[in-house]
């Protein structure tokens, strides 16, 4: 092993700058096992300031449109176009409570609605074309690229306030743009975590770095409640500059594989690989010759990996649940009457981080379960289905109190959130490993592009929804939610038939063995 590793030294490893100063502050490599706590960390780090800029725009949208719940959609969607306010209304001194044209008029909410598909259409469109380019490309330099172009396009949009800016062109221009570079970052932080992580304990291992997602809510939720009262700019600006610093971060710290800085994997992380499947039997740095002339896999190939198809479309119902929760648990809470009162703007946009919170619970939960069950789609099955009860109870009860209210946004953040985490992380690991690859190690990426793309236009088609039916009825947008998480819970029968077959064929094979061993 002693030779390898002299090897691995001769060679013109692609350390990123950060690694190369901690190895010289250190004055020796670093570790195997702490090349994968730099990777968690990262990335960890990198994916939640994502979300930290996605989810300003749903804290910040009942600012933007202060209207009753009972706005209705009175005009041509994409209609209303101010290139500025009348004179008497053109100012810096906004107020909480004012609104902000075009955003404040009749058709407000439907006019944010539209705003929310776009930057979503428009991001999964480019996760496809992502998951294809980070098959191809140095991923440090494709992820540092995504994350500083969603920190402009993100401060673009709030420097719309300092610019006293009302077109809905220009606020649809930019949110365009920055679900583009969005597109990015899912598809090469999975990619560089199953390249670090064998599949033993992977549901537990991505359930809890999936964490991030919800953090990354949570943080955007706070940030941007708490700035507020400043300026609605300054919480869309400050998450852009914060996403743009972590990029850098990324750019220095970021080892992309074992193989890209010559790290030498220990003998039970290589035994641990082997068993499952996901490397061939070939030392280390062979394999690293062998993988530079790995043709990446082709998106139609992709597809017909086995899972990849009914987890994909799974995810598209799942997602369509999260991500209406996502951009619209705060409006729905500021404008529902919990306990007879109405919450603030600020206090609904804190309140809702506690559906983060479950999400949280309910991605380590799916993660553990799915790895002691060993049945990835038994667990997002089940997780579905009981999450229409909860959507149910939430809907029905919520309002009832505020203990009430936080209980039951908890409980339907365990299971709303649970099977979307396990689906893009470690599903979307496991299939992009597949045994039908045969050792193929550039199909991470395209896969995880390909379930979690085909996800994201579900989320961009329920926010779209949302904005429209809540207009006449929230009762409406609760029914199609649970039937979409039915939905995804059936897509994913034939999985689970053929997880119990196989479970049962299992059960029978060592109930045999100890009857002979008798």
């Amino acid at each position: 092993m002693g030779s390898l590793t002299e090897t691995a030294h001769e060679r013109n490893y692609s350390k990123p700058p950060g690694i190369k100063f901690l190895e010289h502050i250190k004055k020796s490599t670093l570790s195997f096992k702490t090349h994968q706590a730099i990777i968690l960390i990262v990335t960890f780090l990198a994916y939640a300031s994502y979300h930290a800029a996605r989810k300003t725009t749903s804290v910040v949208k009942s600012s933007l449109d202060p209207q009753s719940p009972d706005v209705g959609l009175k005009s041509a969607p994409w209609r209303i176009s101010y290139v500025s306010e009348p004179a008497e209304s053109r100012r810096l001194s906004w107020v909480l409570g004012d609104g902000w044209a075009p955003f404040n008029g009749l058709d407000g909410t439907s006019l944010l609605g539209e705003l929310d598909v776009a930057f979503l259409a428009v991001y999964a469109i480019g996760m496809y074309f992502s998951g294809h380019l980070g098959d191809r490309m140095d991923l440090r330099i494709f992820l540092t690229i995504g994350m500083i172009g969603t920190g402009v396009f993100t401060s673009f949009f709030g420097l719309g306030y300092w610019g006293n800016i009302h077109s809905f062109y220009y606020f649809l221009i930019a949110q365009m743009i920055a679900g583009l570079f969005q597109s990015t970052g899912w598809p090469s932080v999975v990619a560089v975590v199953g390249n670090w992580f064998g599949k033993k304990k992977r549901g537990l291992i991505m359930g809890i770095w999936n964490a991030h997602t919800s953090v990354g809510n949570i943080t955007g939720s706070l940030l941007a409640s708490a700035l507020l009262s400043y300026g609605w700019g300054w919480s869309f600006v400050v998450p852009g500059l914060l996403i743009a610093f972590i990029g850098l971060v990324v750019f220095f710290f970021l080892p992309v594989s074992p193989e890209s800085v010559g790290a030498v994997k220990e003998e039970d992380e290589v035994d641990s690989l082997e068993k499952s499947g996901e490397v061939l039997a070939e030392p280390l740095l062979l394999r690293s010759d062998r993988e530079s002339k790995e043709k990446a896999v082709g998106f139609i190939e992709a597809w017909k990996i086995p899972g990849v198809a009914p987890f994909a479309l799974c995810l598209f119902f799942a997602k369509l649940v999260a991500y209406t929760f996502l951009y619209w648990l705060p409006f729905y809470i500021s404008h529902t009457a919990i306990d007879g009162k109405y919450l603030s703007n600020e206090t609904a946009g804190n309140l809702s981080t506690l559906f983060d919170v479950g999400g949280v619970v309910g991605g380590i939960l799916a993660g553990h379960i799915s790895d002691r069950l060993d049945g990835r789609a038994i667990t997002a099955a089940s997780f579905m289905y009981c999450a229409i009860p909860a959507l149910f109870f939430y809907r029905s009860y919520g309002h009832t109190s505020l203990t009430i209210n936080i209980a039951l946004m908890f409980i339907t953040g365990v299971f709303v959130n649970g099977p979307y985490a396990l689906i893009t992380t470690a599903v979307s690991a496991d299939l992009g490993t597949h045994s039908s690859l045969q050792g193929n190690s550039r199909a991470l990426a395209t896969v995880t592009a390909i379930i979690d793309g085909t996800g994201s236009v579900g989320a961009a088609i329920g926010p779209l929804l949302t904005g429209y039916i809540s207009a006449k009825s929230w009762s409406l947008v609760f029914t199609m939610l649970m039937g979409s998480a039915l939905i995804a819970g059936l897509l994913l029968t034939r999985l689970v038939v053929s997880e119990v077959a196989e479970k049962i064929a299992l059960t029978a094979t060592r109930t045999s063995s100890a009857d002979d061993e008798v």
